[in-house]
């Protein structure tokens, strides 16, 4: 017992030395862990997408064609008879454009002969033209750029697009780099859709988008109607477009990425068809649209909006639809009218893709949207004409030269094409967007919007004559 007595306080220092020990081991262990976790939650990729900013090309003013003058120079070149131009007087009159859109270099001469290093030409113009723009407006630097996703449908060259773009503004060597082709009108939503994903695994970066088309080499000049659209409406144009998905961009980027829908319905043989490119009897190239193309449209629109509207209608009118769906299937008998959802109590901005009059004509009757709401779309179309996948980019350049984003605004872009293919994007304004001198309408939006007047229904050109 003694001896128990005066080891005692030789015990009580073991232990406490013991205790202090294991405290700072514990102390040791959280800190690593609390230092694991900030480095985890600062290298993972956040999930949030933004839209710094966008830059659309304005060709210069010597390549604005009227369509009196586009009906001259194809009565001067030879290549159509008085019957054939007359259809096309029809088609141009009727489908929305207006006077001062812009065609390639190409056919403003004496003759139609496209070379390679004439479509190299305008598709460059287009490209570094709004690159060069976009990257002005954000300042961010060219090595800066992790990713990059080149659209252009019909023209396709060696080295591809995003190649050419990777080596005017010496991307860095580990640049991921697409180069989308033959996708149509839709390809520049697929390519928000693709960065979107990379950005989801790739920490810290940027994504730079270019979407364009070339229509010099493409001018159809064979006898079948069914080819005849893009000599009518397709117009020069391009867009450059910044998504980021660093949290310091949070500050400054003008949208939010919300949803991407596509939908896709290329496994059926006829939407496969309605448009495609191929030659004539003649064995001249074009672009052919049959007959299928309004059933293709419809059957792969429908299932689209059938998505967006699980996403961002309102409950009240998620109700009403509910409601009525039932009412249908209940009685039948009584014949109810399918309730179309009203999507305009959701979003503050429509802008669908351009495609032409009567395409708009029909989104707007469907879809109950008024007349201010399409308002971008028709004087896109009119000032500047279908430039495919771009055009929704003019259509949002609108609105912001208008004053009309406003913080917390919700903007849809919805486009459609060949495939057949739909895709759906749904932006959140981060701020209210200041004037940009840069913008392609600021010179002119006091003229807009202007009366467009009814030239009634476009001649049939879903058929072969």
């Amino acid at each position: 017992m003694f001896i128990f007595t005066t080891n005692f306080p030789q015990y009580l220092l073991i232990h406490n030395n013991s205790n202090t020990i294991l405290f700072l081991f514990i102390m040791i262990i959280t800190i690593i862990c609390l230092l694991m976790l900030y480095t985890f939650i600062m290298n993972k990729a956040s999930s949030e997408v933004y839209l710094i900013d966008f830059a659309c090309y304005k060709p210069p003013v010597s390549q604005q064609c009227s369509k009196e003058f586009a009906l001259y120079q194809a009565r001067s070149n030879g290549y159509f008879t008085e019957e054939t131009i007359d259809f096309m007087e029809k088609t141009m009159e009727r489908s929305g454009l207006g006077d001062s859109t812009y065609l390639a270099e190409v056919f403003f001469g004496k003759t139609y002969a496209p070379s390679i290093r004439d479509s190299r030409r305008e598709v460059e113009m287009a490209v570094f033209g709004s690159v060069d723009m976009l990257l002005a407006k954000t300042g961010v630097r060219s090595e800066d750029i992790g990713i990059l996703i080149v659209n252009c449908c019909i023209y396709n060259t060696v080295p591809s697009l995003s190649t050419i773009v990777v080596n005017r503004y010496k991307l860095p060597e580990n640049v991921i780099s697409y180069n989308l082709v033959g996708m149509g009108c839709s390809a520049g939503l697929l390519a928000i859709g693709l960065a979107k994903q990379l950005l989801k695994v790739h920490r810290n970066s940027y994504a730079m988008i270019v979407s364009t088309e070339s229509i010099t080499e493409n001018c159809y000049t064979g006898t079948d109607r069914s080819k005849f659209l893009i000599n009518c409406i397709f117009r020069v144009g391009g867009a450059a477009i910044l998504l980021s998905n660093r949290r310091a961009d949070r500050q400054t980027a003008k949208y939010r990425l919300l949803h991407t829908v596509h939908t896709n319905t290329s496994s059926s043989d006829r939407f496969y068809n309605c448009i495609l490119r191929e030659e004539d009897q003649a064995g001249i190239i074009g672009v052919t649209i049959n007959k299928d193309l309004i059933a293709a449209a419809a059957a792969t629109i429908k299932p689209n909006l059938a998505a967006v509207g699980r996403l961002i209608l309102p409950v009240a009118e998620k109700f009403r639809y509910l409601k009525n769906r039932v009412g249908r299937k209940l009685l039948p008998t009584l014949k109810i009218r399918p309730h179309v959802p009203d999507f305009s109590t959701a979003v503050e901005h429509f802008l669908p893709h351009v495609g032409g009059k009567p395409v708009l004509d029909e989104l707007q009757k469907t879809l109950r949207f008024s007349d201010t709401d399409m308002e971008a779309s028709r004087m896109t179309l009119y000032r500047f004409g279908n430039t495919s996948s771009s055009s929704i980019w003019y259509e949002l350049a609108y609105v912001e030269a208008k004053g009309r984003v406003k913080k917390g605004d919700r903007v849809w872009h919805i486009a459609f094409g060949s495939g057949f293919k739909c895709c759906s994007v749904i932006w959140r304004a981060m701020r209210t967007v200041d004037h940009d001198d840069k913008n392609p309408w600021t010179d002119e939006i006091a003229e807009f919007p202007v009366t467009l007047k009814d030239c009634g229904p476009m001649p049939v050109f879903f058929e072969p004559s």
